[in-house]
């Protein structure tokens, strides 16, 4: 396949890397209106970049920012203002490595300086974050050392449910903010176990969770749960269907559709998980946990391309088999750009006697942390009460919530909040457009490289069937059919593997990050430290 090429020119001066086979090259006028010839008029310069983007990626902070005047001291409340945020400003989230100022968590601004009062809002990202408690008695504790403040005022709060990832989700999915799956690829290894448990631990945590059981063969939520109503109610009018729920917790499975299990082909089943899931009305959900069935087939794939997964938790168990099946899991999920976030290796071992056993051997799930570079593992002992829980219809973390397996789970708890919370900041800040510079700013997920592209070397080198012959190979899109100085209207993330940029003609471009990171850069942006 030959493509076009852009004019010559001398590329050292805009650009630090070479673009690589069949992509078009960085176009010449970049910059050059803006930086007179240099990649930076000024390290300065560069510094008033990045916090503009740290700003803006997270929230709409930058614009709360020049309503209350906080770039004007010269007036005494736009000064109390400006005070009041340097102070919060000292507040680091640990997760984001970000002052709460900068990720956009105040909101709400109020001061009054003539009677020394301070009111605002703390939106944070999720109801269940485990440091919440800390970010308000911190907020006070350094609002409250200003010299003329004399009351503060902290309200807490969490983002609206909702999805970061674009695309047209079906209607149910549209007001969930974090999907979880919860995956082992092989029955029996407590996989149902695990996601329950993780389930009620997160609703105990502050969320609003619900479970989808996904095995149609052999469905394990109505025997774990002990719901009121073990029916699904259908809306009629709607054609939806209405989850049941236990102790807050709402819940969907094929076992209380009243069909008991499945017996019936691939394609059907696919068809049938497809509609229980997308057609449910979860309603506001800060996690769906999704008990996946064993294997790595039509049905896991469905499920992985039909629902934006935001993560996944592996289970497994200490032999050698557990863990080969596991791998195939652990491989599937990568090659769908689902971040494998903990490894929970159930029935490790059990205290007697003084001593602790291990009566199926050792280092199944250190095998899948050191080898897929998962960065969690968590033990779960062999307890007669978690199997027996999971028996009677109440999850162990709501019988015993003070015992060793609770205290697990929460770990576990706090790992998938603090993990999603991440992977949310770094796939709605991994492609977004400056005007200024006008430049395409690029910062892949689970990656320290940042760099910029020309907006028409991204239009220009769209792969899609309207701009490549499928059959042929042959270039559709001519270099002159696009301006130089095409600039995108919307860029929007598209799952944990891409950005959908809708540019002035129309065309919603899908951009995956192994191609964007194949183009021709413009400049590399060098790594800075605020002054």
């Amino acid at each position: 396949m030959t493509l076009l090429q852009a004019p010559s020119f001398t590329s050292h001066q805009y650009c630090t890397s070479q673009p690589k086979a069949g992509l078009y090259v960085a176009e010449k006028s970049f910059l050059q209106s803006t930086l007179s010839g240099s990649c930076f008029s000024s390290q300065r310069h560069v510094k008033a970049l990045n916090y503009s983007y740290t700003c803006s990626s997270l929230s709409s902070f930058t614009a709360k920012a020049s309503s209350t005047g906080a770039c004007a001291p010269s007036v005494t409340g736009q000064t109390a203002e400006s005070e009041v945020l340097k102070a919060l400003s000292q507040i680091i989230d640990p997760d984001f490595g970000t002052d709460i100022v900068s990720c956009g968590f105040v909101k709400d601004l109020v001061v009054d300086d003539n009677l020394g009062e301070v009111s605002f809002r703390l939106e944070l990202t999720t109801p269940a974050c485990p440091i919440k408690d800390m970010f308000e008695q911190r907020a006070n504790e350094v609002v409250a050392e200003l010299p003329w403040v004399k009351k503060v005022n902290v309200t807490m709060s969490a983002q609206p449910a909702k999805p970061i990832y674009a695309g047209q989700l079906p209607a149910g999915l549209q007001t969930i903010s974090n999907i979880i799956a919860v995956s082992s690829c092989k029955g029996g290894v407590g996989k149902s176990t695990v996601a329950v448990n993780l389930a009620y631990t997160l609703a105990d945590m502050g969320a609003r969770v619900g479970i989808f059981d996904a095995d149609v063969y052999g469905p394990s939520l109505p025997t774990m749960v002990s719901p009121e109503n073990r029916i699904l109610e259908m809306n009629a009018e709607k054609r939806t269907i209405i989850p049941t729920e236990y102790m807050g917790v709402k819940l969907v499975s094929f076992g209380f559709a009243g069909q008991g299990r499945a017996i019936m082909r691939g394609p059907m089943v696919s068809g049938v998980i497809n509609q229980l899931l997308t057609t449910t009305e979860w309603g506001e959900l800060d996690y769906l946990v999704i008990d996946m069935p064993p294997g790595t087939g039509d049905i896991q794939l469905t499920l992985c391309q039909v629902v934006p997964l935001t993560a996944a938790v592996i289970v497994t168990t200490p032999q050698k088999l557990a863990f080969i099946d596991v791998a195939k899991g652990v491989r599937m999920f990568s090659k769908l750009k689902v971040p494998c976030v903990a490894v929970v290796e159930n029935m490790c071992h059990f205290d007697a006697d003084g001593k602790r056993y291990y009566p199926f051997g050792r280092g199944s799930g250190s095998q899948v942390v050191q080898q897929f570079g998962i960065p969690h593992l968590f033990d779960l002992p062999i307890k007669p009460a978690l199997s027996a829980s999971g028996d009677s219809g109440v999850p162990e973390v709501v019988a015993d919530p003070e015992g060793e397996v609770s205290r697990t789970f929460q770990e576990l708890g706090v790992c998938v909040v603090q993990q999603c919370a991440k992977i949310r900041q770094q796939v709605s800040t991994a492609v977004n457009y400056d005007k200024s510079f006008k430049a395409i700013k690029v910062k892949v997920p689970d990656s320290d490289e940042e760099f910029y592209l020309h907006p028409a070397t991204v239009r220009r080198n769209d792969r899609s069937a309207q701009s490549v012959d499928e059959w042929t190979g042959e270039q559709k899109l001519q270099y002159s059919d696009i301006s130089d100085d095409i600039e995108p209207e919307e860029i929007r993330p598209l799952g944990n593997y891409a950005v959908e940029i809708t540019w002035p003609d129309g065309f919603n471009q899908i951009a995956p990050y192994d191609q964007l990171q194949m183009m021709e850069r413009l400049v590399e942006v060098p790594q800075l430290t605020p002054a």
